[in-house]
């Protein structure tokens, strides 16, 4: 039997404190969204994030004359505003232990890779080194087809939630970024979309970007 992985106690505090900043983050986004379609149900027109996210009272005053939907989007302005200093507060204390990692500053250099991505890739990793080959990462990060096997063979596939979910999301976000910014990404992710469909391709974009953070991991781990 596979031997089960225990995430070192002494990174677990700050792996757990990601994950707080990124439930802060949904929950940030579900006030944004119910902003937004307050304002176009009672508006008519729409409202960009950035300016949704700069609402002041005033403003929202202004824009609805019911006083109870002005009322309904300033509670989500507020409670907006609050989470937003909130994971400032978290980015902060999470940066000041990341920066001193090798890896995660080896993590940085991969196209659409940014601080919150390299965080998040970094401390769900964990030791990196308990991943013999690079196909085992990829597969644990869920960017590469499952399949059930037994005594070496395959018996099926499916099982789409086992691997890290938290990882599955850093390499999709950071493959939606490479494709926008990164010529050679953008040229690769196109040729698969042309051959199979755009969910496989932004996939393949991914699987490539975990073999070259496995790399990159390897490496940093190294120099520790």
């Amino acid at each position: 039997m596979p031997t089960g992985h225990i995430y070192p106690k002494e990174s677990r505090a700050v792996r757990d404190l990601l994950r707080k900043r990124g439930q802060l983050v949904r929950q940030r986004t579900t006030h944004i969204l119910s902003i937004e379609n307050l304002y176009a149900r009672n508006t008519g027109s729409r409202l960009s994030c950035n300016a949704t996210k700069s609402l002041t009272q005033e403003q929202v005053q202004q824009q609805f004359n019911d006083p109870n939907v002005a009322l309904a989007v300033d509670s989500n302005r507020i409670i907006m505003n609050a989470l937003d200093q909130q994971i400032k507060v978290l980015e902060q204390a999470i940066l000041k232990q990341a920066k001193l990692d090798s890896r995660y500053r080896c993590l940085l250099s991969i196209g659409g890779v940014g601080e919150v991505l390299a965080l998040t890739i970094m401390l769900e990793t964990g030791g990196i080194e308990r991943f013999a080959q690079v196909g085992n990462f990829t597969s644990y990060c869920r960017c590469v087809g499952s399949e059930k096997l037994s005594n070496g063979k395959k018996k099926g596939q499916g099982n789409t939630k086992n691997g890290n979910k938290y990882l599955a999301w850093a390499f999709v976000e950071a493959a939606n970024f490479a494709i926008r910014f990164n010529e050679q990404a953008k040229r690769f992710y196109q040729r698969k979309a042309a051959k199979q469909n755009r969910v496989v391709a932004l996939k393949a974009v991914g699987s490539a970007q975990t073999g070259e953070g496995k790399l990159l991991c390897d490496a940093g781990s190294s120099t520790l």
